[in-house]
């Protein structure tokens, strides 16, 4: 072992060392068990549901006196210019059934921590009391165009989030809320879904599993007013690629503005399963064009859908925080100097080699017939719907037995995740095919046996991750499935 690897266990046994001893002295409650609500869906009822925006940009011009920094590919990767604008957008959406509206939130961004959704609840809570609004959700779409929000992109040691401009993010998100409520509307809600050929697609590691399938759920007021896509795509917003110095919410962006032309509807957007580098492949060589070219594609996919099935009134969920062992050693001494907004806590044994942990959060939700799960970070398909590695493909020849059941099992392929919902905790792999440098874990890349890349395990919290993630999940589901 190297000097530096010789430095980096001595700091991870000191962080475990002292996150021992806090549990000793006080160990942290854990979260109350979440309630999954019923109401039967009904025919007769109808939906309502209204749409709000609002810039989330600096006021200042890009470039200017204030640097702004390009999250999602390397530090310290200023912005030169503006593409198209960062946004926050809402949909309000009520089943009335006297139980209150669900909100989901649109944050054109790399990610939110659940740090910031916690400021924007907060912000928000008079709203809920006034409204009974039961479920705010905040969707970043992972825009590796957009400005810095988490904090690992700036010039390290310093934080790439500038305060000014999580405070736009903040009053952005607030507003296009209050909005989406005050312009709801009654009408009825459908859903359907297209899929995109898969040789659209990279998946960087294997297995190629992923999801092709580009879901949407409309909105149709009874006034004939602007309908509502609630769209939820697999893959990485990332078609602006590395060498982009150029402030954008990326093919997203392109996607709503196609929608608004074909049908002059509003469209709030997420992400699905996307870890292991889910993406579209380029359109085009210029990157600014395969951007715009990869939007307005899955615009009009969209536009095109032709087997909607209109959804019964009933909106059920359960939302349920839960600990999650973080042994991600830099990530936890980013939240020690201030460069990411995380609060790890001591829980204990069985929180992984560091003993600590961070809180975050899932929900369950059934809207009509349809069933879908918003999960923190960024999850590997397979962990969702099945194909691991065998022991024979795997990193370091683990066998799959080893990995927790895939989460369809729970409820049928038929489930819609949307990722990076309400937390960003990084790359959830599977802990069969987990690879670490053996010198300088979760600080380099190292190659498996095979050779292949293993890039995404120093951007995770643990191999521990996906395990959790099905263990809280499939007590949520013990839970709908004995109400029924």
């Amino acid at each position: 072992m190297n000097i530096l690897g010789q430095v980096i266990n001595g700091v991870k046994n000191t962080l475990a060392e002292r996150a021992r001893k806090q549990y000793l002295k006080q160990a942290p409650p854990e979260p109350a068990v979440g309630v999954f609500e019923r109401a039967e869906p009904a025919e007769d009822r109808l939906y309502t549901a209204g749409f709000g925006k609002c810039s989330i940009m600096p006021d200042e011009p890009i470039p200017g006196k204030t640097v702004y920094y390009v999250a999602g590919y390397r530090i310290n990767h200023p912005a030169t210019g503006i593409l198209d604008p960062m946004m926050a957008k809402a949909v309000y959406l009520d089943d009335h059934t006297g139980r209150g509206g669900v909100v989901f939130c649109q944050i054109d961004c790399v990610g939110l921590l659940r740090h910031d959704v916690q400021i924007i609840r907060a912000r928000l809570q008079s709203f809920c009391e006034e409204t009974g609004c039961r479920s705010i959700n905040i969707c970043s779409t992972h825009d590796h165009a957009g400005i810095d929000t988490m904090g690992l992109w700036g010039p390290l040691p310093k934080t790439g989030r500038n305060k000014e401009h999580m405070e736009k993010v903040y009053l952005g998100a607030q507003t296009a809320i209050l909005n989406a409520y005050r312009n709801r509307r009654e009408g009825a809600l459908y859903y359907g879904f297209t899929e995109i050929d898969p040789a659209l697609y990279r998946d960087s590691r294997l297995p190629e599993i992923f999801s092709n399938k580009l879901h949407r759920i409309r909105f149709v007021p009874n006034d004939g007013s602007r309908e509502i896509y609630l769209v939820n795509f697999s893959s990485h917003s990332e078609s602006l690629l590395g060498d982009n110095t150029l402030i954008s919410a990326d093919f997203p962006a392109y996607i709503a503005a196609e929608v608004e032309k074909e049908k002059g509807a509003d469209m709030v957007y997420t992400v699905g399963a996307i870890g292991g580098l889910i993406m579209m492949r380029p359109m085009d060589d210029n990157n600014i064009l395969s951007t715009k070219k990869t939007g307005r594609f899955l615009g009009k996919k969209l536009c095109e859908i032709n087997n909607d099935v209109r959804l019964d009134a009933a909106i059920n969920l359960v939302r349920q925080e839960f600990y999650v062992g973080c042994d991600n050693h830099v990530l936890l001494a980013a939240a020690k100097v201030g460069i990411i907004p995380a609060k790890p806590v001591a829980t204990g044994v069985g929180s992984g080699a560091l003993n600590q942990s961070l809180l975050t959060e899932m929900t369950y939700m059934e809207i009509g017939s349809l069933k879908m799960l918003l999960l923190p970070g960024e999850s590997f398909p397979e962990n969702i719907y099945g194909g691991y590695l065998s022991a024979d493909e795997s990193a370091d020849g683990q066998s799959p037995a080893i990995n927790p059941p895939p989460l369809c099992k729970e409820t049928g392929l038929d489930l819609i995740v949307i990722g990076l919902a309400n937390d960003e905790i990084g790359y959830i792999p599977p802990p069969n095919d987990f690879h670490l440098h053996p010198d300088m874990p979760y600080v380099k890349a190292h190659p498996d046996r095979f050779k292949r890349r293993h890039y995404e395990e120093t951007n995770s919290l643990g191999p521990q991750t996906a395990s959790r993630i099905y263990e809280v999940f499939h007590q949520i589901m013990r839970q709908v499935h004995w109400d029924k």
